[in-house]
């Protein structure tokens, strides 16, 4: 599984120390949580791999060999957070039957859900029965995934001690980035040489087909790690753990932050691809050297992140990246067919402050929940943000051909309207980020103390740098 919490993604099998030497040897992770650890950072890599052969990238690649409209198009991408609406059951079915079973069956599955794909190009039907095919196929594993995700983060939060969930999440998703970034690269030149070749359905095909290849792999992994909990609970939870999230002040906060954030989010969120792709003409090469370059800075940056959030809490690190991602559509509506520097920057600033949102929202819900009722509150906090980001992205679909007819004095350059999108998607990103102020985790720093010292860091580089130079 992945970190997006997503849920989104990153891990790979490199030995590496969990914890700095300061620390001593009670927090210290034991060999057997070490080993599974490690295999958990490897089976990431596979799911980067499954990820980039069968993700967005792919699935915006499917439908617009299908002829997909954007609104269709926005659906496809808005089918992953749409799939959060199984999480209560899947909580229930996580506490009920174990993190482990739960997490490797349902991921398993759903990572094999995607081989009818490779069919496509070979099948007897009409595009609009493809499209509602690629639908069907993409719900599915979306929905098994999101199962799966629910088990595995409750998993994680046992397997991995509190103290040093920032540090192994950073390094984790630092190292697994790295290669999502080159199979995301190559899947974005294989797309683009197939297109010329007009072979795009041969190489979706082939793509699924190594989605579910590695995905095999990435099994047999998981099934390598332990559950430090233990399995399965004598008996299933009682009604009122569902019903402890909505109950506790600090998680409804957190839950009113995902609801308005993942809305403005998700707004614009299933379109920027297929901007780039289509109405910038860039082709799915740029795409992928975009998520490259985003996923490069994400891999730098994502340490320290982790630092971060160990030393001053994930509120203050979640507040600050979502004021530093509120601005970023603005960078597109700037951008043109001939003027691509603004995705650059985009790329830049997104690689950096997605990282440390990515690594703060999935350490905030471990922080302020119970143990028993973990996999409850991963559940509502994840279905809240997924609801809202799934009907919000199919507003957005929707919005977007509206925008397009309308007078040209409230429209912009992009034939879809998509500009107008943006810019609503960037109104909604900053007024919401004022809402993860007052989420409150307890220990967590002001965000004050957390800028202050960045910039004091930031500062002793600084001179260390002049009393180099001036040696």
């Amino acid at each position: 599984m992945s970190l997006a919490a997503r849920p989104r993604s990153s891990r790979p099998s490199v030995p590496f120390r969990l914890a700095p030497a300061p620390l001593g040897r009670a927090a210290r992770p034991t060999s057997r949580r070490r080993r599974s650890l490690r295999f958990s950072t490897a089976e990431g890599v596979g799911a980067e791999i499954v990820g980039a052969c069968a993700g967005a990238t792919a699935l915006t690649g499917w439908a617009l060999h299908l002829d997909a409209s954007p609104a269709e198009i926005a659906l496809v991408g808005a089918l992953p957070q749409l799939a959060q609406l199984v999480q209560l059951p899947a909580a229930w079915v996580t506490a009920t039957l174990g993190r482990r079973r739960v997490a490797i069956a349902t991921v398993a599955i759903s990572r094999q859900a995607l081989l009818p794909l490779a069919f496509f190009p070979f099948l007897p039907i009409g595009p609009g029965a493809a499209r509602a095919l690629l639908l069907a196929v993409a719900g599915a594993s979306a929905v098994l995934g999101v199962i799966g995700n629910n088990a595995w983060t409750a998993w994680m939060g046992e397997l991995v001690p509190a103290r040093l969930r920032g540090r192994y999440f950073g390094r984790r998703t630092g190292l697994c980035t790295l290669c999502g970034t080159l199979a995301g690269v190559g899947v974005g030149r294989l797309l683009d040489g197939a297109a010329r070749q007009h072979a795009s359905g041969a190489a979706l095909a082939a793509l699924a087909v190594v989605a579910c290849a590695v995905g095999a792999v990435t099994t047999a992994l998981m099934a390598r790690q332990h559950d430090p909990g233990g399995g399965a609970p004598a008996a299933p939870p009682p009604l009122a753990a569902a019903l402890r999230p909505v109950r506790d002040p600090a998680a409804r906060a957190l839950l009113a932050y995902q609801l308005v954030w993942n809305a403005s989010v998700g707004l614009a969120g299933g379109l920027f691809t297929f901007f780039l792709v289509h109405d910038l003409r860039a082709g799915f090469t740029v795409a992928a050297l975009h998520a490259a370059t985003a996923a490069t800075l994400r891999m730098a940056a994502s340490p320290a992140w982790g630092r971060a959030v160990d030393r001053f809490g994930a509120r203050p690190v979640l507040a600050t990246c979502s004021f530093a991602v509120a601005g970023l559509p603005l960078l597109w509506i700037a951008a043109g067919p001939d003027r691509l520097w603004p995705i650059a920057i985009d790329a830049v600033l997104a690689g950096i402050a997605w990282g440390g949102h990515g690594i703060a929202s999935f350490a905030l819900p471990l922080a302020l929940a119970p143990r028993r009722e973990r996999p409850f509150y991963v559940a509502e906090i994840a279905m809240a943000g997924g609801v809202a980001y799934a009907l919000a992205a199919a507003g957005g679909g929707l919005l977007a051909p509206a925008l397009a007819r309308a007078p040209a004095t409230y429209c912009c350059s992009s034939k879809h309207g998509l500009e107008l999108v943006f810019l609503a998607s960037a109104l909604g990103r900053f007024a919401s980020a004022f809402l993860a102020l007052r989420i409150r985790e307890q220990g967590a720093e002001s965000l004050r103390a957390l800028h202050r010292a960045a910039r004091g860091a930031m500062l002793r580089r600084l001179v260390d740098e002049v009393r180099r130079h001036a040696a």
